[in-house]
């Protein structure tokens, strides 16, 4: 007999995927005049968590903020859409793509605008705050392969990182 439930079954890298969108309006300008990139960040991390919450089936918390690029600046009244996906999973954890787009308010009929990208890592958690057992991510098309194995790199990275960190504190 184990401590942990039983891992349940694996769901389609569909199943997690998860929009927000919003204008941004003069609450989030910074002392540059475009969109504060905290407000961004905030933004990114709540789509993120309910993605991992979808896919997770529960309650899941942000472990780390692997990599966030800003690649174009985003302006007032701009409508700003957030998409979000599982990449991978690991026992307790996933790892959480998101790809931030604005539509211009002065340009509305042109293709939106790719403004930032991010990876975040995502712990299952139980009612009492404990790392939990996630479902796999079963990936669907090549694209879904292609992250999935990317994912594996940057977790490969985050743990040679901290392992390498580890061993320059123990000197």
């Amino acid at each position: 007999m184990t401590d942990h439930p039983a891992v349940p079954s694996g769901k389609p890298t569909s199943y997690s995927r998860v929009t927000l969108s919003r204008i941004m309006t003069a609450v989030d300008v910074n002392l540059y005049g475009t969109v504060h990139g905290g407000v961004l960040m905030k933004f990114v991390d709540d789509v993120a968590g309910a993605a991992a919450a979808r896919h997770s089936g529960g309650t899941a918390v942000t472990a780390s903020i692997d990599e966030i690029v800003f690649s174009e600046p985003v302006r007032v009244g701009d409508l700003v859409h957030a998409h979000a996906q599982v990449n991978w999973t690991g026992q307790t954890s996933m790892e959480v793509g998101v790809r931030v787009v604005a539509e211009r308010w002065d340009s509305a009929e042109e293709e939106p605008v790719r403004v930032a990208t991010a990876y975040l890592v995502f712990v299952g958690v139980d009612v009492g705050g404990a790392p939990r057992p996630v479902r796999p991510v079963l990936p669907e098309t090549p694209e879904d392969e292609r992250r999935f194995r990317e994912a594996e790199i940057r977790r490969a990275h985050r743990l040679a990182r901290r392992r390498a960190i580890q061993a320059h504190r123990a000197d």
